[in-house]
């Protein structure tokens, strides 16, 4: 047989030799696309030319009475003989019935999956954290509060940045030495040693912590894409029992032989804002910070109503009773905050607490805490004789069916408990005061 001469066409109807200057010489036909130089010794391989001269090996077979074509490589990556194999090995999965694409498919598929499992191990909980803090809100409420948000930012934050108040740097939050782990290795084990370490010097703030992090554990494991990386009861009290402090519920709450000189106590504070936002905390029941971000356009001393922030609703309306008012009345409208402070940077009372230890001290009572106060509320409204769910209702407790099977009562339904309640702490507390008579501006007047 007569070799081809150099320059001359290469006759594609018909099957060659392939060799390097054969598969050089391949170009594709004036207006098509791509051409096919099919192998004589091999059948099924194909070289592959298109318009722009990119040459590769291909397979081509029948399945089914179907083509089935599948490319091996580009003709620069690949000897003749390579491509002859790859080949061969694709006609014998052919004539088995299997498809070669498929395989190559499912090939593809799971390194996919691999690499991706391989990235998935490297998330870690700095990376998660602020898509837990955009998302992460309770179920049934429609955010969470600003005061757990700061609670959650502090705990996580790194420290090292300039504090807002005094001087020097902020420290790490207790949950800062988990942030640059990965999700996929935090378990009990790393719970109990990091635990084992902050609760040295904070127990009480540690196992707080512990418990932050168990629901955002918890979250992470709701969703589809981070819940094979997460062990969701590696932060669970129950299973940590054994090295979290006991949980001991405080019982601190003013006596009511205590009543006289803790009040007496408030008059001698520097400020009169303190004084009346310490009494009034154990006037209504309200929490700390529901009290303290009570704002004047929230008073209504015309029809004698509160409206406060609300822990389980965004607010509840408590009646204004006449001592409280006459205090209210007489503190300085220095802005929008009832009880405002020129001292925080939020304009508000901030921290009662030194004011609190001043006046326990002066009174000689033990140690109360402010949210000891308002279980003060509680416990002196049901020595008054008050219902128990118009206390509950004051107070903003979740409502319940114990007791007399709570129902929310209106303000005016509610305002004779309330004055009763008011009566009874000022009666004990020694305190002579006629609302008929009392002018705004003194906080109280003794007996």
């Amino acid at each position: 047989m007569a070799r081809r001469k150099k320059d001359a066409p290469i006759d594609l109807a018909d099957s060659h030799e392939l060799s390097f200057g054969l598969i050089d010489a391949l170009v594709c036909p004036p207006g098509k696309m791509q051409a096919f130089l099919r192998d004589k010794k091999t059948p099924g391989l194909r070289v592959r030319v298109t318009a722009a001269r990119a040459k590769s090996y291909v397979f081509e077979g029948k399945l089914n009475r179907q083509t089935i074509r599948q490319t091996i490589g580009d003709v620069r990556a690949w000897t003749i003989e390579g491509a002859q194999q790859e080949a061969n090995r694709l006609r014998v999965l052919l004539d088995s019935g299997t498809d070669p694409r498929e395989l190559e498919r499912d090939k593809r598929a799971a390194k996919a999956a691999m690499e991706a499992e391989a990235a998935s191990r490297t998330v870690t909980v700095a990376d998660v954290w602020p898509r837990y803090m955009a998302e992460g809100k309770p179920k049934r409420r429609s955010a969470w509060k600003p005061r757990y948000i700061a609670d959650l930012n502090k705990a996580a934050s790194l420290g090292g940045e300039p504090k807002k108040r005094g001087k020097g740097m902020t420290k790490p939050g207790h949950l800062a030495a988990l942030m640059p782990l990965t999700l996929a290795s935090i378990d009990q084990d790393v719970i109990r040693e990091w635990y084992a370490y902050e609760g040295k010097t904070a127990p009480i703030q540690a196992a707080r912590a512990v418990a932050m992090f168990s629901g955002f554990l918890g979250w992470c494991a709701t969703k589809k894409d981070l819940r094979a990386l997460v062990n969701k009861n590696a932060a669970r009290a129950s299973e940590l029992g054994d090295v979290l402090p006991g949980v001991n519920k405080r019982r601190d709450a003013l006596e009511i032989d205590q009543l006289p000189a803790w009040f007496s106590g408030t008059d001698k504070l520097r400020t009169r804002t303190a004084a009346a936002y310490l009494q009034a905390l154990v006037l209504t029941g309200a929490r700390r910070e529901e009290l303290a971000g009570l704002t004047w356009a929230n008073v209504d001393f015309r029809w004698q109503k509160l409206t406060i922030a609300d822990k389980v609703e965004a607010t509840r309306v408590i009646p204004l009773t006449p001592y409280m008012a006459m205090l209210l009345a007489g503190l300085p409208r220095v802005n929008a905050f009832v009880f405002s402070s020129t001292m925080s940077a939020s304009g508000r009372i901030a921290e009662p607490r030194a004011p609190h230890t001043d006046v326990l001290a002066d009174a000689g009572i033990p140690h109360v805490s402010i949210h000891g106060l308002r279980r003060t509320f509680s416990l002196l409204g049901e020595a008054a004789g008050a219902p128990a769910g118009a206390i509950a209702q004051v107070m903003g407790h979740k409502p319940s069916a114990i007791a007399e099977g709570y129902r929310p009562r209106s303000i005016d339904a509610l305002r004779p408990y309330l004055a009763l309640i008011e009566r009874f702490i000022l009666d004990k507390a020694g305190i002579a005061f006629d609302a008929t008579k009392a002018a705004p501006g003194g906080l109280r007047v003794v007996a």
